[in-house]
């Protein structure tokens, strides 16, 4: 028998089954989505004669009104309009939760570009010693950025979750329920997301999908790779933006860059404290159970404690793990050890971060503000002599920031931008002694245009009782004009002894971003 062509067994089983669940969709008993399942088809209809005739929107709305609802007033004109969106929108989720219960089916996941391809290809090249020591320094970094009109609400991301299972198993009454579900569920809210719900919205995808996806990558390199030797490096470093990116959304404030931090580090104690309750119910074994027991109690007070520091520091946790890991082999003839060293291999990925939360701000905002910082450190006496910053050469002015630090009084400013960017530095501290440095190690300064930006930023650092900062200073090079000086910028920068000896304690690494960072 022939073998279905990608196309083909998308329409098998993508599109065929659509327009079976799609016609069961329209059938349910609401009275909104039985008129609208009517209409809609109609109203398509309307649409393609009206394009083939060059008409615009209003034309073809009109025309479809006139010819099937003639008698109808504004009001339910403007009323069945937004059925057919909202009508739309379900549609959209019922095919997306088809097309991912197909996934493997339509998609060779070992073919061409797959992990496991890759390995066999260099097994047959003999080239396996040089692909270990290629992935014992690779690194993939995805950053989650915050576009709101992106995302679907928690509740519809649960449906879609539960309806690709459904879909999966071809079960027929769970499937009609959730699209009953889908039907009554709104899909905005009735408020403008605040940047504390943007991030919470992509938290999701971090806890159902990130979780278990990188954790699979790193145990197939260790396992498949490896074969079970050291292989320490976790290859996959999640970035973060929403709560974070001011320059994106000037409504990011300290505040919620802190919530922010927070729901990270809760949500992943929170998959960790599932995952021991799990192990729980396996390893009921002598001188192990009490310190599983232990383990699940305190994540959990960690979980409820939201606003408070974990109840168990994420070093005693690996080394309680660690502890039932070697009274497992010794004493337990290593009974469900794949199952312990599963949740060991999480935490050493994901810490108490989850994911590194970036801070991100425009370099302009930042000339505004240093104004402002220069002459409150010189009243503050933390600049000894006068200085008329503004009429130094570019030259001096790095060499001049490169002698000072101190710790500014944030009650001294009452400027609230930059009071507000200040304070992003001290968040940065602050939750890298609750989330551990990764929780937030990385400030990119958009549009940057000179080597000035970055020596001003680090000062920044240093004027916050910070002179040794744990933190990458990211120059974002975005416009044509910046990327052209982009070298000269660096090497400048490089050249600096101060900022040199920064970098030697970031281990002689410097992250330069290229490009619009959306783009």
């Amino acid at each position: 028998m022939r073998k279905l062509t990608k196309r083909e067994r998308f329409a098998d089983k993508v599109l065929s089954r659509y327009q079976v669940y799609n016609s069961i969709f329209s059938t349910l008993p609401y009275e909104s989505i039985t008129n609208t399942g009517v209409m809609l088809p109609l109203f398509e209809k309307i649409c393609i004669e009206g394009y083939k005739k060059n008409r615009n929107p209003s034309e073809i709305v009109e025309v479809f009104f006139k010819t099937y609802l003639n008698e109808s007033n504004d009001k339910e004109r403007i009323d069945l309009l937004f059925y057919f969106i909202q009508y739309i929108e379900r549609q959209v989720v019922l095919f997306d939760a088809i097309e991912d219960a197909a996934f493997t089916e339509i998609n060779n996941l070992d073919g061409r570009g797959s992990l496991r391809a890759l390995k066999e290809e260099v097994e047959s090249k003999n080239k396996i010693k040089e692909f270990k020591k290629y992935l014992s320094k690779f690194k993939v970094r995805p950053v989650l950025t915050a576009h709101p009109t992106q995302f679907y609400p928690g509740s519809v991301l649960g449906i879609i979750t539960d309806l690709t299972s459904a879909v999966k198993e071809n079960n027929l009454s769970e499937i009609k329920s959730l699209l009953s579900q889908l039907g009554k569920t709104p899909f905005f809210k009735n408020k403008k997301p605040s940047p504390f719900d943007e991030a919470v919205s992509l938290t999701w995808y971090l806890e159902n999908v990130f979780y278990s996806s990188i954790t699979n990558i790193y145990k197939y390199i260790k396992s498949n790779v490896f074969n079970g030797e050291v292989f320490d490096n976790d290859i996959i470093n999640l970035g973060f933006w929403p709560g974070g990116d001011r320059d994106g959304n000037p409504f990011v404030t300290t505040e919620i860059t802190i919530n922010t931090a927070r729901k990270l580090r809760s949500d992943i104690i929170k998959n960790y404290y599932r995952d021991i309750r799990k192990l729980r119910r396996r390893l009921t074994f002598k001188n192990i159970e009490a310190i599983i027991i232990d383990l699940e109690t305190r994540l959990y007070e960690s979980i409820l404690d939201y606003n408070e520091d974990p109840k168990i520091t994420l070093n005693e946790l690996k080394k309680k793990l660690y502890r039932v890991r070697e009274i497992l082999i010794s004493e337990h003839k290593s009974l469900f050890l794949d199952q312990l060293d599963d949740v060991i291999i999480k935490v050493n990925i994901f810490g108490y971060h989850f994911a590194t939360l970036d801070i991100r701000q425009d370099s302009r905002i930042h000339s505004k503000v240093f104004e402002r910082i220069l002459e409150v450190a010189q009243q503050n006496k933390i600049i000894n002599k006068p200085i008329s910053y503004d009429k130094l050469t570019v030259e001096d002015k790095i060499k001049f920031l490169s002698t000072i630090k101190g710790d500014l009084n944030l009650d001294s400013f009452k400027d609230n931008l930059v009071n507000s960017t200040l304070s992003s530095i001290r968040a940065i501290k602050l939750i890298q002694r609750s989330n551990g440095e990764k929780g937030s190690n990385r400030y990119i300064i958009s549009n940057n245009q000179s080597a000035l930006n970055i020596i001003e930023l680090f000062t920044m650092f240093r004027l916050s009782n910070w002179s040794n900062p744990s933190v990458d200073i990211v120059p974002l090079f975005e416009t044509i004009s910046d990327l052209k000086v982009a070298a000269k910028v660096m090497e400048s920068v490089y050249l600096n002894r101060t900022y040199r000896n920064h970098l030697k304690n970031r281990e002689d690494k410097q992250t330069i971003m290229l490009g619009f960072s959306d783009g």
